[in-house]
């Protein structure tokens, strides 16, 4: 029988969690300058923690990859031999054979 993906331990608490512990949020307060030195640790607002998610694919500069035939951005024309020590373009790939019924 196997173990339910649910109870398995590890790195279970890395993930983005939305209730923070009162460690968590008397550290985000220090961090607003709302926490007071001495304050009670007991009946802490509530803190909102959104994950937020930064960056992402970067943008291809067109002017830069368009001008680069090794990049292939421009293809050389009908007919035109390849420069020496040039790499030969890639063939098509075989059209694949009937599907049987």
């Amino acid at each position: 029988m196997s173990l339910d993906s649910s109870l398995k331990s590890g790195s279970g608490l890395g993930r983005h969690r939305n209730v923070l512990t009162r460690a968590e949020r008397i550290i985000k307060m220090s961090g607003n300058g709302t926490w007071q030195e001495g304050a009670s640790v007991y009946n802490l607002p509530k803190i909102g923690n959104r994950k937020l998610i930064i960056g992402g694919k970067a943008k291809k500069e067109e002017g830069d990859a368009a001008a680069t035939p090794a990049a292939g951005g421009a293809k050389p024309a009908a007919g035109a031999k390849p420069a020496a020590g040039a790499p030969a373009a890639k063939a098509a790939p075989a059209a694949k054979p009937a599907a049987k019924k």
